[in-house]
């Protein structure tokens, strides 16, 4: 693949993972942001979910071969569009073409992400869940821990939250799934199996070779009791997060417990989350069953806080509902933080949604 002048390959020889995201494909720029190529927007037309299926007419057929073999990035008149017969292809093409405008225009990953969130642009949590993931893996390019790549998977896969043995884990809700339905078609595997999610092997810090060669198969369980290991690796996924998209410089760490008597401002780090900051903001009480996970952030960019959070701490919240299925909202932390830049949506926190 030629290179754009100025740019350079994603090149993670022997240590690579998360091949499924694509980033291989794109460039990077000095910044180490993921610039957008004819190859990487391929791969996404080449992606099960975007392949018209069988039954498809010959006009989305036409369209999507010529991009898939042809200009990626070529503009396609409303009449291509038009001549679908199926309504809901129609709404799915310009849903895609949509957010393929906004990698053109902001030229990288991360930039389309970043207009998506700030600028309350439409976006598919498909395809924000797919960005994450890239800008993760540019994120945690050096990152050798297995338990903070298994915990940045919680940035962008929904996960299942089990009890077992006295613990918290969370295991991929997908790959639960999956074995539940073959559990299910079995009667006797039904009675004799133990719940898919104690099947999975739970990661440890001495799995950096297992984890790098099934990180694709997103198949580990991780730890995550209140200050543990897990937590402190999600933790420190998030500051990557930040660093990489944001150039902040912070220090997450796990609570147990808010104690802070001047509380200024939360992020809800999923809708849960946010329910239960919105509860305690008002005076409510909610239930502690309901928190998965209390994080104290500080920033240290004094210049780029907002005046009257200045030296303040922010208090992330992460909550879990009745479905046991967590899908933390990772762009709560990019729309969410009191910047100075910033346009707060309220006076005393943020939420989201």
């Amino acid at each position: 693949m030629a290179l754009t002048e100025g740019h350079a390959h994603c090149s993670c020889a022997g240590s690579d993972f998360w091949i499924s995201s694509g980033r291989q494909l794109l460039d990077v720029d000095e910044a180490g942001w993921a610039v957008v190529t004819d190859e990487f927007l391929k791969l996404y037309l080449a992606r099960p979910e975007l392949v018209p299926p069988a039954e498809a007419c010959l006009a989305e057929r036409a369209l999507h071969g010529s991009l898939l073999t042809g200009d990626p990035k070529r503009p396609v008149a409303p009449e291509e569009i038009e001549a679908i017969q199926d309504a809901d292809a129609r709404e799915n093409w310009s849903i895609l073409l949509a957010h393929r405008s906004l990698l053109l225009t902001a030229g990288t990953v991360e930039g389309a992400y970043l207009a998506a969130v700030r600028q309350s642009r439409p976006a598919a949590s498909l395809f924000l869940d797919q960005w994450a993931q890239i800008v993760l893996r540019g994120a945690l390019d050096r990152e050798r821990s297995p338990l903070v790549l298994r915990a940045a998977e919680i940035l962008f896969r929904p996960q299942r939250v089990a009890f077992h043995e006295g613990g918290v884990l969370l295991a991929d809700d997908e790959v639960v799934s999956i074995r539940e339905a073959a559990r299910n078609a079995s009667p006797l595997a039904r009675m004799l199996l133990d719940d898919p999610e104690a099947e999975l092997d739970v990661i440890t810090e001495e799995d950096e070779r297992p984890y790098l060669a099934r990180s694709d198969a997103f198949d580990f369980a991780l730890r995550f009791e209140p200050g543990g290991p897990g937590q402190e690796a999600l933790a420190a996924a998030m500051t990557g997060w930040l660093r990489h998209l944001l150039g902040l410089k912070a220090t997450i760490a796990p609570v147990e417990r808010i104690e802070d008597p001047d509380w200024r401002w939360y992020v809800g780090l999923n809708a849960a989350g946010s329910a239960i900051g919105d509860a305690v903001w008002r005076g409510g009480d909610p239930d502690p069953a309901k928190v998965l996970g209390l994080y104290r952030l500080d920033l240290h960019d004094k210049e780029r806080v907002a005046p009257r959070m200045a030296g303040r701490p922010i208090w992330l919240i992460l909550g879990m509902d009745d479905t046991r299925v967590l899908r933390m909202k990772p762009q709560n932390l990019v729309a969410g933080l009191p910047l100075a830049d910033a346009s707060p949506e309220d006076a005393h926190g943020h939420g989201g949604a």
